[in-house]
């Protein structure tokens, strides 16, 4: 928790007004009762009304003193933790988007989503709270023991027992609560999961009429967090209560040994009304210290999970200069005995891989599922770092590369294609925020998505670029969404372009199309694709064939057909004897 404090600094002079503020207003409530006890014993008891009217003033003065205090330092204090609660939001997405997949595997997104939303709201609330309170609370009962003390010491042995079996009683409270809020969390992030899968896999939980099931799922969730809830408010509610009887059970002890002594004259009816009210003073203060006692278990769980990402420290380190290129070729990959494993795994995903692609020459990458494919692309845009190897830019080793540089390098569609809500004008400009809406739909035409976005435009190309996109384009077909994220690499103008599985939603007519303009567009650039038809690949200058993370032949389709029988294997699954031939 005070490793999160620092995203107050530049709060701090709001921070000391709070504090001084309340320090006012806490003095101020302290005098009040002192000032009514001289209207009691000195004013009413004698009939000295000009007395009474001259403290009454004075009462009132402070009470506007204390009331002007309080409203300033709660809007002093809500700046604050307001602006804290932006700052350490945008510290942690700052910090999470400088991590690899790995730290996303690790974490898992459901989480981190709960951890940048609801437990940054959680230690907000709880520094809301102790701004005020700690200045508030220990100020009001040291000041009102004192005082209470000094009012009659003979009657203040009433606070010698209560205020012990208070504090013991509200301790044993947060010993079952401190569980339960961590508990909570966890069960938050569990609900979050069930919650985001569902939605992001609706299309499929239909088509299989899974709907039942996936209730079965959310409401299990549901009800073992609204179990824990339950617990957690009803120690909550315990409180309240088991306070105030102890609060009352005092008032009756106070009246009862007050009324004694005031039969026996060694006290004033108004010191007993005023040692009534600072008795209550530090009852509402030692309540004050309860409730924030209680935040702060779950406050605290909240920024114990928040700090588990902030010391997350990315695997993948970046360079500040980047060396200059030992090759005078713009876009050369080089993969040099690269072998890579996953964390965790006891095999290689990835073992003694070697090739260089070429600027403009086109290489293909096939092989089955599961033979590494993917996992070769993370490789070159540094998702993750090789175990032995180097991969090669330009002749520099991408880990001496600073990752931005590395991707401005890269066009890149992935194997699972993400689109974002907004216009398809903005979806495809993601690739390059400075092109025109000219540079947006030369691109889309090359990625042979003029048809669609015409008829999206109503004839008009330029209109179909305004066409709105719902959450993950899920208002468009699959194909559609492929030729888009193609779009969107095209725009970038880059050195390299790395399509994944890129055409396997696209028709074999569009699929033939759009490589015959890849070609002609990307003629002088470095050209890595991943395909699984073999149709989508036999044109490429340089044909990589991957199995089990081996590789096991490099060439062109004829040279491969003649020394590779898996790919000859992969060929024959596919195409008819005559294609073949």
């Amino acid at each position: 928790m005070l490793g999160l404090l620092r995203f107050m600094r530049p709060y701090r002079v709001l921070v000391v007004l709070v504090l001084g503020l309340t320090f006012t207003q806490t003095m101020a409530s302290l005098y009040l009762p002192n000032l009514m006890s001289d209207i009691v014993d000195t004013g009413i008891i004698r009939g000295d009304v000009p007395y009474i009217l001259g403290v009454g003033v004075l009462m009132f003065g402070i009470t506007l003193l204390g009331g002007a205090a309080a409203v300033l330092a709660s809007y002093c204090g809500a700046r604050a933790t307001a602006g804290f609660g932006q700052d350490l939001r945008l510290g942690l997405f700052s910090h999470v988007e400088h991590f690899t997949l790995q730290e996303f595997d690790q974490l898992g997104s459901s989480s981190l989503i709960v951890r940048t939303t609801n437990d940054v709201m959680q230690v907000q609330q709880l520094v809301n709270m102790m701004l005020r309170m700690l200045v508030m609370a220990p100020l009001t009962a040291l000041g009102g023991i004192i005082l209470a003390v000094q009012t009659d010491a003979r009657l203040s042995l009433v606070l010698v027992v209560v205020l012990p079996v208070m504090g013991l009683a509200i301790l044993l409270l947060m010993r079952q609560g401190l569980g339960l809020f961590r508990s909570m969390q966890a069960k938050v992030d569990r609900l979050n999961l069930v919650l985001r899968e569902n939605l992001t896999g609706t299309r499929v939980i239909r088509a299989f009429g899974r709907g039942t099931y996936e209730l079965g799922r959310f409401d299990a969730a549901n009800a073992d967090l609204t179990d824990t809830s339950v617990r957690v408010f009803q120690l909550m509610a315990t409180t309240m209560p088991l306070v105030m009887l102890i609060m009352n059970l005092a008032t009756v002890a106070i009246v009862w040994f007050g009324g004694v002594q005031i039969n026996a004259g060694t006290l004033q009816l108004g010191q007993l009304m005023a040692f009534i009210q600072y008795v209550m003073q530090i009852m509402f203060a030692v309540l004050m210290v309860s409730m924030m006692l209680f935040m702060l278990p779950r406050g605290q769980a909240s920024a114990v999970r928040i700090g588990e990402v902030l010391a997350l420290e990315p695997r993948i380190v970046d360079h500040a200069e980047l060396p200059a290129p030992s090759t005078s070729l713009r876009g050369q990959v080089e993969f040099s005995h690269v072998t890579f494993r996953y964390p965790g795994a006891e095999e290689p995903a990835l073992s003694d891989i070697s090739f260089v692609a070429a600027p403009g020459q086109s290489t293909a990458i096939i092989g089955g599922t599961g033979s590494g494919k993917s996992t070769l692309l993370h490789l070159l845009l540094r998702m993750y770092d090789a175990e032995a190897g180097r991969v090669l830019v330009d002749g520099v080793d991408v880990r001496e590369m600073p990752q931005e540089r590395l991707r401005e390098k890269i066009g890149y569609v992935p194997q699972q294609t993400v689109l974002f809500s907004g216009t398809i004008l903005d979806n495809i400009r993601y690739g390059n925020l400075e092109a025109s809406a000219e540079d947006a739909l030369r691109a889309a035409e090359v990625a042979q998505a003029g048809d669609f976005l015409a008829e999206l435009g109503g004839g008009n190309l330029q209109a179909g670029l305004d066409a709105p996109l719902v959450q993950g384009g899920a208002n468009l077909s699959g194909g559609q969404r492929q030729r888009l994220a193609i779009a969107r690499a095209l725009v970038r103008r880059a050195e390299i372009y790395v399509l994944d599985d890129s055409f396997s939603a696209l028709d074999y007519g569009t699929d033939a199309r759009l490589r015959a303009a890849l070609r002609q567009h990307l003629g002088g650039a470095t050209r890595i694709v991943v395909a699984q038809r073999v149709s989508s690949v036999r044109d490429a200058e340089q044909i990589l064939v991957l199995d089990d993370g081996h590789l096991v032949g490099a060439g062109s389709h004829r040279e491969l057909m003649e020394s590779c029988p898996i790919y000859r294997e992969i060929v024959s699954s596919q195409l008819s004897p005559e294609d073949v031939a």
